[in-house]
């Protein structure tokens, strides 16, 4: 079949789009190497990662991690797009190469960029631009502040989500086209469910609230319901694929801390209207509301767009004739702004959140403004005193002048002022100079281009954000011991271990976050947002994985004993930071095996623990007592145990503990026997086995979720596969 020649021009934009950008991504990384490199990729997205890597080489979906216990849940966590296949095979592809630790990250960001620039092209092509403007907004898509500096370089699931979003958009712009075939619905379906898998929920409201207006959109234009019902059914067929995500966070979030984040987070990284020259200039420095609810000096460069969007879009609202054309995209693009700088609700907090939507349909906006402003039927002709140009150049003065007044310049003013008046004089020129040319065209990319690299060379992308010095010796286990179960008793991360602080390598002793996973070590803390109901919330873990101060002393003071709490979650090694003055309690129990500037780590005297025991008694039952079973051949894989296990006749039942977090979803069964599973105050799971019992008993991880949400998108996957063989039966 011959391809169109439309379609090759696609495809080779499409594929030159994404080279620009991995390009501009190769000139950071040249002018630091670990720009990628920040804050929650290191101690939470590349860790795990790498233990995702692990359990699918060792023939494990990963469900679970036996390496945490507050970060044991990896499907709950979402964050991590455990049912995306693309984030997956990512991920697997990458590890496959010996790259450090800033080299992998490097790569999983790039990748993901590129899928963004190639979908936001698409998109607008679609919507009938030229090349050059297509390139020009997937250049404003994968290249924003947000972008670059939170999600590419420290919030992953926010770029692994937002990736297909411009392909979501795509696909359901198709699905609502009338002049496509009734088949047409397929395609946003695929693209729904990756966004959703992809790890970031503010991504999916973002993705419902595109779907809301396109459906508006759609019925204002054509006065017919069923307009719509081709975008409404692709985009049940892509929740229906994507159903074991969503079922997963529903269950995991329920009971957790992020359902009592206190109401100060609502108001934290609003955008502030009084950043909005940030604009302009992205050195613009004013007070935002950070992290600790504390007004803050912070530079807009979360606002950079590339000074050509927001030049076009003020130029544009001069005329009637540009906004009439583009009254839908602009109503989203100040709805989505506003959402931006109001207060957050529910579990979502953080509004900033919603910036890379908005330079999504900014970069829109623009090019159907620049699209007119260039033609012939336009009341703005070139050149002419209101050209996008023009207005850069005076935007670019009046904003410095500005911000001479009132001094918001900031620390990044010099030299990135000059260069963005030199590269708006130079724009300004280049519209006199090439308006006959055919490169005429190609001058708002190439300014855009220049403007957002100057940005990022000028001002730090990292936000403020810390970086850790952690060295590649974390993917060795030593000096702990890979068999032992460790609670690390360490102060904050963020203000003790930031590079800063400790320049030399750190994290080889207490394992901060989640890094333990890079050695497959065991240990209780966990870098985790949700920290479900059970350990995170018993022992008052903070997000990045550390244990409150004050119940680490009570841990070791009081429950370190051969009969304590720490005992019976299967706690035998200890490890604490140089920075803390405490030491297990009682002595006789435990044993100083090293001691390092970075802290001292504590073994329990004897051998370790097995994941799975039989106890006579617990606390949580007093009344009750128990006989002990015999066990054997004990296999701890990461989503099942099995064992066997002989219990003694007689009319008592043995109680068997295992030595893992509990989570909702645990099914047991001897032999053809199903037993109920409980849990020791929902910390681990324990079991009941009936007297005179034997044979092989299995504990499987097989919540509800999984198995109503693996049927649900089993079922959307036959139907798009069949649409799929009639379609190209129909075309044969």
């Amino acid at each position: 079949m011959k391809i169109p020649v439309n379609r090759w021009l696609n495809f080779l934009g499409a594929i030159g789009a994404g080279l620009i950008v991995v390009g501009f991504c190769l000139i950071l990384l040249w002018h630091d190497p670990l720009v990628f490199w920040n804050d929650d990729y290191e101690l939470s997205v590349l860790p795990v990662f790498a233990d995702v890597a692990r359990s699918w080489s060792e023939g494990y979906c990963p469900l679970l991690s036996p390496y945490s216990w507050v970060c044991g849940n990896l499907a709950g966590e979402f964050q991590y797009g455990t049912f995306s296949f693309f984030v997956n095979a990512a991920v697997i592809l990458i590890w496959k190469f010996p790259l450090t630790f800033s080299q992998q990250a490097a790569a999983l960001s790039t990748t993901h960029l590129f899928v963004l620039a190639v979908g936001a092209f698409l998109l607008a092509r679609d919507r009938r631009f030229s090349i050059p403007l297509s390139i020009f907004v997937s250049l404003i898509a994968s290249l924003n502040g947000w972008i670059i500096c939170w999600g590419a370089t420290d919030w992953f699931g926010a770029l692994g989500a937002f990736a297909w979003l411009p392909w979501a958009w795509w696909g359901a712009e198709r699905a609502l086209d009338p002049t496509r075939t009734k088949w047409r619905f397929l395609w946003p379906a695929p693209f729904v469910y990756l966004v959703v898998t992809g790890g970031f929920p503010y991504t999916v409201v973002m993705l419902a609230l595109l779907l809301v207006w396109l459906s508006l959109k759609s019925l204002a234009q054509t006065r017919r319901t069923w307009s719509i019902l081709p975008l409404c059914f692709g985009t049940l067929l892509g929740l229906g694929l994507s159903a074991p995500a969503w079922l997963a966070l529903f269950d995991y979030v329920q009971g957790s801390a992020r359902e009592l984040q206190a109401a100060s987070a609502h108001w934290q990284w609003r955008v502030p209207p009084a950043a909005l020259p940030g604009f302009i200039l992205p050195c613009w420095t004013v007070q935002w509301t950070d992290f600790f609810t504390r007004p803050m000096p912070h530079p807009a460069t979360e606002l950079a767009c590339g000074l050509v969007p927001i030049s076009t879009l003020v130029a544009g609202l001069i005329g009637r004739e540009v906004v009439r054309r583009i009254r839908w995209d602009l109503s989203l693009l100040f709805l989505v702004l506003l959402l931006s700088m109001l207060p957050t609700a529910g579990v979502f907090r953080w509004s900033f959140r919603w910036l890379p939507f908005f330079h999504l349909v900014l970069a829109i906006c623009a090019a159907e403004g620049l699209q007119m402003l260039r033609g012939g039927g336009s009341s703005l002709r070139w050149p002419g005193s209101t050209t996008p140009a023009t207005t850069a150049l005076v935007l670019v003065v009046l904003t410095a002048i500005t911000m001479s007044i009132f001094q918001t310049g900031g620390c990044y003013a010099f030299p990135l002022t000059w260069i963005f008046l030199g590269l708006a004089a130079l724009w300004y020129f280049l519209e006199y100079f090439l308006r006959d040319s055919g490169f005429h065209g190609w001058t708002p990319s190439a300014i855009t281009f220049f403007a957002l690299l100057a940005t990022y060379l000028c001002i730090l992308p990292n936000c403020g954000v810390p970086k850790y010095n952690l060295s590649q010796e974390l993917l060795k286990p030593s000096p702990l011991d890979p068999r032992r179960l460790y609670l690390s008793i360490c102060p904050w991360a963020e203000f003790t271990y930031r590079a800063e602080k400790k320049p030399q390598p750190v994290g080889q002793i207490v394992r901060p976050g989640s890094t333990s996973m890079w050695a497959g070590l065991h240990f209780i803390n966990g870098y985790s947002p949700i920290r479900p109901a059970g350990v995170a919330r018993e022992f008052y873990a903070a997000i990045h994985g550390e244990i409150d101060p004050g119940m680490g002393m009570y841990l070791l003071n009081n429950q370190a004993g051969p009969d304590g709490e720490l005992a019976r979650l299967g706690v035998d090694g200890i490890v604490v930071a140089r920075e803390l003055d405490i030491a297990p309690q009682p002595a006789s129990e435990w044993q100083l095996v090293v001691s390092t500037d970075e802290g001292r780590v504590f073994h329990r005297r004897g051998a370790p623990f097995a994941g799975v025991r039989s106890v006579v008694s617990i606390d949580s039952r007093p009344n009750e007592q128990f006989v002990a079973a015999t066990i054997s051949r004990i296999n701890d894989s990461r989503n099942r145990v099995e064992l066997d296990v002989d219990v003694p006749s007689g009319d008592r039942h043995a109680l068997l503990t295992f030595s893992r977090p509990y989570f909702r979803g645990y099914k047991a069964r001897l032999d053809n026997q199903k037993l109920a599973v409980s849990s020791y105050r929902g910390l681990f799971p324990i079991l009941e086995v009936p007297p005179g019992a034997h044979g092989r008993l299995i504990l499987t991880y097989r919540p509800y979720w999984l198995i109503w949400g693996v049927a649900v998108a089993a079922v959307c996957a036959v139907v798009i596969v069949l649409s799929i063989l009639a379609v190209i039966n129909r075309r044969i």
